[in-house]
C-alpha cells in the first residue's frame, strides 16, 4: 500500500466492538496509529489478533495511545514484534500503568498457553502465546511519557495534545492538528461524577471528531454505588456465601476497594475477609497514591482503599482461596472473565447458589461476562463447561464510561460542530443509537464508519 498525498484515516480496530481501538492517521510523510489495543470478545475477533497488521509495522512512525486499558494498549507488543521501531507516546500515569498492564498480560498469555498445551483443550497442537512477558517487558523502553494540556510536536507539521478524559489514571483524549486540520480522538471518556476519577475536559471542537459509543444507547442509573453495593454484600454474607467481583485491575478495582472500605467504616457491611487477588492491582493502587492531582480521592481514603483488602500475591494462595469455606469477598481481574485467576473463582464457586458473581463494569459482546448477563447457566473455562448456581448481579454504578447523555453534554459544549463526527468503539447498537442522537439533537453530520475503512480528512464523509 503506497502512501497517500492527502492525509487519511483508516479505522483498523473498535469499530462495530468496544476492543481493539487501534486508527492509523497516514500524511504521505508519516504514519500515526493512534491506540494499539487488543480484540477481545468474540473468536472471530480474538483471531484478529494473530493476523499481520494491515500495514507494514515498520512502515508506522509512532504509536499515541490513549490510556493504559488492555483494548487500548495490549498489541503494543506484538506491533514491535512484528517490526515497529518507533516511540509510544502517552501520559506519565499511563506510562506506569502500562509498565503493569502489558508483563501481566504477556505473563498470563504464556501461563494460558502452557496449560492449554498442558490439558490439550486448544485448536493447535502447541498453542503460543501472541507475546511473552519478556517481549512486553522490552516494550516499555519505547515508552515516552508527556504532560498534559500541553502541544507535543511530532514533526511534519503535526501537533498532539493529550487532554484530561476522566475513564481512569492518565486517560487522555487526543487532540490532533494535521496541516491545519484539526482530529480528536475521544478516547474513552469518563463520567461526570466518578467517585474517583475528575471529569473529562470539555469538547472544543474539531473539524474530525472520532467518539467512543460504549454506553450510546443507554442511560447510567441514578443509584449511588454504595447504596447499591451494601445490600448485596449483607445479603450474600447472611446466607455464608462468597461474593466474587471480576474487576480490571486498573480502575475500577480501585473504585471498589474505595468504596468496600467506606462502607465498612461507617459498620454498613459485615467484617468479612476482603481479598484483591491481583498482584497488579495492588500496583496500581500505589500509583494512585502517587498522582493525587488526577484524582479527588483524599490521602485519607486513598489509605484506607489501600488497606481494606488481604493481598494475595502466589498462585499458591490463590488456590487456597478457593478452599475458604468462609463468607468473603474476592476481587479479582479480569472484568469481563476473559482470563485470570477470576477464572479459577468462577470455576469453584460458580456452581454454589449461596454465592454471587457482582459484574461491576461494562461486558463486552462475546466474553464470559456477557454471557453471565444474559442469563447463561453455564461457562466454558480451561475447555469445560462450569455450571453457574451463583446469584450473579449487574451493577451500573461503577461504570467508568460516559453513558450518552453524558456524551452528548460533553459534546454540545463545542463552539462549532465538526465537519464530520464518527462513532466508534461501541456494539453495533450502541453506536447507531449515538448516531442518531448526535444528528438530531445536536444537528452534527455523524456516521458509523465500517472495520479497514479510510476516509479522507480533508474530505471526510
Amino acid at each position: 500500500m503506497g502512501k497517500p498525498k492527502s492525509p487519511t484515516l483508516r479505522f483498523l480496530g473498535a469499530t462495530g466492538t468496544v476492543t481493539g481501538s487501534r486508527y492509523l492517521l497516514d500524511t504521505g510523510d508519516c504514519r500515526i496509529l493512534v491506540d494499539c489495543g487488543l480484540f477481545q470478545g468474540y473468536k472471530q475477533l480474538r483471531l484478529r489478533n494473530r493476523r499481520p497488521f494491515q500495514v507494514r509495522p515498520n512502515s508506522i512512525d509512532m504509536v499515541l495511545l490513549t490510556h493504559a486499558h488492555l483494548d487500548h494498549s495490549g498489541y503494543i507488543p506484538a506491533l514491535i514484534g512484528a517490526g515497529f521501531a518507533g516511540r509510544v507516546i502517552c501520559t506519565q500515569s499511563t506510562t506506569e500503568l502500562c509498565g503493569l498492564i502489558l508483563p501481566d498480560s504477556g505473563h498470563l498469555q504464556e501461563e494460558e498457553a502452557k496449560y492449554a498445551r498442558r490439558k490439550r483443550y486448544s485448536d493447535h497442537a502447541r498453542p503460543k502465546p501472541l507475546y511473552t512477558l519478556k517481549d512486553a517487558q522490552a516494550a516499555l523502553t519505547r515508552f515516552q511519557s508527556v504532560p498534559f494540556s500541553e502541544p507535543v510536536d511530532l514533526g511534519e507539521s503535526i501537533t498532539a495534545e493529550f487532554i484530561p478524559a476522566g475513564h481512569l489514571l492518565g486517560a487522555a483524549q487526543i487532540r490532533l492538528r494535521v496541516r491545519g486540520t484539526v482530529v480528536h480522538f475521544s478516547g474513552d471518556l469518563g463520567r461526570d461524577s466518578d467517585p474517583l476519577m475528575r471529569p473529562p475536559e470539555p469538547f472544543a471542537g474539531a473539524d474530525v471528531l472520532i467518539c467512543e459509543s460504549t454506553y450510546g444507547n443507554r442511560q447510567h442509573e441514578a443509584v449511588d454505588a454504595e447504596e447499591e453495593l451494601a445490600p448485596v454484600i449483607r445479603r450474600v454474607a447472611a446466607r455464608g456465601g462468597t461474593i466474587l467481583i471480576p474487576a480490571f485491575a486498573v480502575g475500577r478495582a480501585q473504585g471498589l476497594m474505595y468504596h468496600i472500605a467506606r462502607l465498612r467504616k461507617r459498620g454498613d457491611i459485615p467484617d468479612i475477609p476482603v481479598y484483591l487477588n491481583s498482584p497488579m492491582a495492588t500496583d496500581a493502587t500505589e500509583i494512585y497514591h502517587n498522582h493525587h492531582e488526577e484524582h479527588h480521592v483524599t490521602w485519607d481514603d486513598c489509605k484506607s482503599m489501600f488497606e481494606v483488602a488481604r493481598r494475595v500475591h502466589s498462585v499458591e494462595d490463590s488456590k487456597q482461596l478457593n478452599a475458604n469455606a468462609f463468607p468473603k469477598i474476592i476481587v479479582s481481574a479480569s472484568g469481563m472473565l476473559t482470563g485470570g485467576r477470576i477464572l479459577h473463582h468462577i470455576a469453584s464457586y460458580g456452581g454454589d447458589r449461596r454465592n454471587a458473581i457482582l459484574l461491576s463494569g461494562f461486558q463486552a459482546a462475546g466474553t464470559r461476562g456477557a454471557a453471565l448477563v444474559a442469563g447463561a447457566d453455564h461457562l466454558r473455562i480451561f475447555g469445560k463447561d462450569f455450571s453457574i448456581e451463583a446469584e450473579v448481579i449487574t451493577m451500573g454504578s461503577f461504570s467508568g464510561h460516559a453513558d450518552a447523555d453524558e456524551l452528548l453534554r460533553w459534546m454540545g459544549g463545542a463552539t462549532r460542530p465538526p465537519r464530520m463526527t464518527y462513532i466508534t468503539h461501541g456494539e453495533p447498537d450502541a453506536s447507531d443509537a449515538l448516531r442518531f442522537r448526535i444528528e438530531h439533537e445536536l444537528g452534527w453530520k455523524a456516521r458509523v464508519p465500517e472495520h479497514l475503512e479510510t476516509i479522507r480528512l480533508e474530505r471526510p464523509r
